[in-house]
């Protein structure tokens, strides 16, 4: 076990609320009649649906693929039948619908191959490894949702360090204690897949110093295993020590740096269920089709099940005991980062870990419970509280005045909405509240900028596509003319008087041609005659040879 270990800037103390959902084993759900599986699990681009609607599928088969580097597929829960593609409500803040496909279980969980394909470790390169994961649907389960694949991608940047992240700081969530106590041996293994792929030089598994029971389980499994290079950490039960930066500061004592990543130091931080997913992948073909979710809140049963991904929550909720008649709110993950559904008809998602339900909680605030806002008193307490070290005070000030110039001056983007700030401020001011819009607005902006450089990028191509085309059009006259007139203009017109020269001439010499058949003219005759000539002499200036 690590014996040196650091600290961060603030934090907070909450009671924990986990005894009621740790006191029994995890117990697998009831399959649905329905599965509504979203496209769009996971940060990056959507899935791209492989079936429609009328197809039968069996359990573990891919029914979306994925179509970037940051993306995922996703894979059907069960056995049954297409009978929808469409816009359906989602986990989501917004409320809003995505593109889901929707399964009529048939019952009978059928998988299509009697023996799943595993594969041996020893005989995967680092790049199967990520093929596989991709392909396995694996995102990060400790509710951010980026791709496995990806963040298992070290590029041409080393890592030093691994850390999977068991330590669960919010109230109420135990499903990834559970996970390492039923699952730890598998857990160790997904450790060692994610290790191969990005080539880490150690890895260290971080548990809250709380969980005597888990930790005791996973030392013994670390020792039993035999590996020297996988190290045990028992973190500090301070919120928000599960963050990434907080975790990889309180571990490493290295600080990730501002608008960086992880990897910029060294370090890559995963989850303990996507190491289980991992595991589950590579040594048992099997995709992320279920997961570990903790049921709390006023239910009769609070407890982890195994649920399959696609599964109604109203569902879950009635399979606890929980009333949907008398439900006043229903919280998706904990009480200080979660938030509030509009309705409980919307399934469980590969990042939900976490379902609370018409929570009383008299410790922690949650959006419904929050008293009327009152001035800020300039006390300083967010300040203290803050676990990235930011001043919440002038974020806050900034924000309400939509300075959003000035706002993105004392880093913004580097706040993770833990909620700190609005669990200590006593004016009961919702701080995470500005943030969020304030960075909402600034992304509106930064779009609509994108949009009108793209714009004009597109009107002055097209000015520039007509200037080209007129003058290729004149390039393409000045050499029909060339064809046309021969070698030059210039020349065309010497050759043109020349030929007027010659013709005037020749006109000259035949109109000066001597009469004939004159002889026997009369006198009257001749007289007529020689008044012609004197005529035309007199106009044209020469007279006819006698």
């Amino acid at each position: 076990m690590i014996r040196k270990l650091f600290d961060f800037h603030g934090g907070v103390t909450l009671r924990q609320h986990k005894k009621e959902t740790t006191q029994q084993p995890v117990e697998q759900a009831a399959l649905p009649k329905r599965l509504i599986l979203p496209l769009h699990q996971h940060i990056g681009h959507p899935a791209e649906p492989v079936v429609s609607i009328g197809d039968e599928v069996f359990k573990g088969q891919q029914i979306a693929k994925p179509i970037s580097d940051i993306s995922a597929a996703v894979h059907a829960s069960s056995s049954g039948k297409v009978v929808d593609i469409c816009e359906h409500d989602i986990p989501h803040p917004s409320g809003l619908k995505a593109p889901c496909i929707i399964i009529e279980t048939d019952g009978f969980d059928r998988s299509r191959r009697a023996t799943a394909r595993t594969h041996d470790l020893n005989d995967l390169s680092a790049e199967q490894i990520r093929h596989i994961i991709q392909n396995s649907g694996i995102v990060g389960l400790g509710g951010a949702g980026f791709p496995s694949s990806k963040k298992l991608d070290p590029a041409d940047k080393k890592v030093e360090t691994l850390i999977i992240n068991g330590a669960e700081c919010e109230p109420y969530i135990t499903c990834d204690e559970m996970l390492m106590r039923e699952q730890a041996r598998e857990i160790i293994e997904g450790v060692l897949i994610m290790r191969k792929a990005l080539q880490a030089s150690r890895c260290v598994i971080a548990i809250e110093n709380k969980k005597f029971k888990t930790l005791d389980i996973m030392n013994k499994v670390v020792e039993r295993s035999g590996y020297d290079f996988i190290d045990v950490a028992a973190v500090p039960t301070v919120y928000p020590a599960g963050g990434e930066k907080q975790l990889i500061q309180v571990v490493t004592g290295l600080e990730v740096p501002s608008q960086g990543l992880p990897i910029d130091i060294g370090v890559v931080c995963q989850n303990v269920a996507t190491a289980y997913a991992a595991c589950r992948a590579i040594e048992h073909g099997e995709p992320l089709i279920s997961r570990y979710i903790t049921i709390a809140g006023s239910i009769v049963k609070p407890r982890n099940l195994e649920v399959r991904i696609g599964t109604p929550i109203n569902d879950l909720i009635e399979q606890c005991g929980g009333n949907r008649q008398t439900l006043s709110k229903v919280i998706v993950g904990g009480p200080m980062m979660g938030f509030a559904l509009h309705n409980d008809e919307v399934p469980v998602v590969k990042t939900t870990n976490c379902i609370l339900v018409n929570s009383v909680i008299a410790d922690v605030p949650l959006p419904s419970r929050l008293p009327q806002a009152m001035p800020c008193i300039r006390c300083g307490a967010c300040a203290d509280a803050c676990p990235m070290n930011l001043l919440p005070q002038q974020l806050y000030w900034y924000a309400k005045a939509k300075d959003f110039d000035k706002v993105q001056d004392y880093d913004l983007f580097d706040c993770i909405e833990c909620g700190c700030c609005d669990y200590v401020c006593p004016s009961h001011i919702p701080l995470v509240q500005y943030y969020r819009f304030a960075k909402t607005e600034i992304w509106n902006q930064e779009r609509e900028k994108r949009f009108s450089d793209h714009s004009r990028e597109r009107h002055e191509f097209h000015k520039f596509r007509l200037e080209r085309e007129k003058l290729e059009r004149e390039a393409r006259h000045r050499q029909k003319r060339a064809e046309i007139s021969g070698p030059s203009d210039e020349d065309h017109k010497k050759a043109a008087i020349q030929a007027a020269l010659e013709r005037a001439q020749k006109k000259r010499e035949q109109s000066a041609v001597m009469p004939k058949n004159t002889q026997n003219l009369t006198p009257e005759q001749q007289k007529l005659i020689a008044e012609v000539d004197a005529r035309r002499a007199k106009k044209t200036g020469f007279k006819d040879k006698p």
